[in-house]
């Protein structure tokens, strides 16, 4: 029998300068995800759940996805690629909203690595900087930031383990 884990993230000996990452799966951004989010992050703003508003006094005629929500959605397609295994995110050295999204859009994400640094202060883990853009199903670019990410060496990172004994689960 084999077992399959799932990456989650990766290591810093996993990052290399240039390579991209094709995050899946798209996601295709409703009306109600749209609403539930500004309600969460208290966001009333008629532009995004006023469709009489949005219709009738915005240059796009009609309703926008909160940038925010966008962000959210690329940055936590890129986790299990990206951050999965990281320590800490620990800044966002640019966010931009590139073109509107709209209820019904399908965004798609990927990333680049622009560089890996070891720690100058503990030999553990080390500093990975990526760009990683938000696309459209049109292929329009909505979305983009640049982040640096704290990230394990693996002989270092904690084992990920479960909370019971798996060889028991199928014998």
């Amino acid at each position: 029998m084999t077992v399959h884990d799932r990456p989650f993230g990766r290591y810093l000996e996993d990052f290399e300068p240039g390579d991209v990452y094709k995050h899946w799966p798209g996601k295709t951004i409703t009306e109600a995800d749209d609403h539930l989010f500004c309600m969460i992050t208290m966001n009333h703003h008629p532009l995004h759940t006023n469709a009489y508003f949005a219709e009738q006094e915005t240059v796009h005629g009609k309703n926008v996805v909160v940038g925010n929500l966008v962000y959210s959605l690329v940055l936590g397609m890129s986790v299990p690629d990206v951050s999965g295994a990281a320590i800490a995110n620990l800044e966002i050295e640019t966010l931009q909203h590139k073109a509107p999204t709209f209820h019904g859009d399908t965004i798609y994400a990927e990333t680049r690595v622009l560089g890996v640094e070891e720690s100058k202060s503990k030999n553990d883990r080390g500093i990975v900087t990526v760009e990683t853009k938000g696309i459209n199903q049109r292929g329009e670019e909505v979305c983009f930031f640049r982040r640096k990410v704290l990230v394990w060496k693996r002989d270092a990172a904690p084992r990920r383990g479960r909370p019971y004994e798996s060889d028991a689960i199928w014998s």
